[in-house]
């Protein structure tokens, strides 16, 4: 049965991905989680798994692998904080993977703006 337009897993991982992303940013002791972005969030449809996914503001994959590490190193913890900010009677296992359109994008801008100004330089 849908409401609004919106089913109730796609409910459920978009408060999942709000109260996440607080509490990387304001409630987590690990600096590394200041510098993850939670891009998106899905959830199975018994609401028991959910799979995290995140970008990270760094260059360096082997940062960028352990920094991923260490969230799913921390999953009991935020399950239980995620508990307290959200009401639901179960919350979802947290698997967090890296997503990497967001540094795709990065990097295809970036290629772009350098053809861009090479090509106004040519023209001068």
């Amino acid at each position: 049965m849908k409401r609004r337009g919106f089913d109730r897993t796609q409910r459920v991982a978009d408060l999942i991905q709000k109260a996440l992303a607080q509490l990387l940013l304001h409630d987590m002791t690990d600096d590394r989680f200041r510098l993850v972005t939670v891009t998106g969030v899905t959830v199975t449809r018994d609401l028991s798994y959910a799979k995290v996914y995140v970008s990270v503001l760094l260059d360096d994959e082997v940062k960028i692998k352990d920094t991923i590490t260490a969230l799913n190193r921390t999953v009991k913890s935020l399950r239980y904080n995620l508990a307290r900010e959200i009401d639901l009677r179960i919350i979802p296992e947290l698997k967090f993977i890296y997503d990497e359109s967001t540094a795709h994008g990065f990097k295809i801008s970036t290629l772009i703006d350098s053809a861009v100004k090479k090509s106004d330089g040519d023209k001068k």
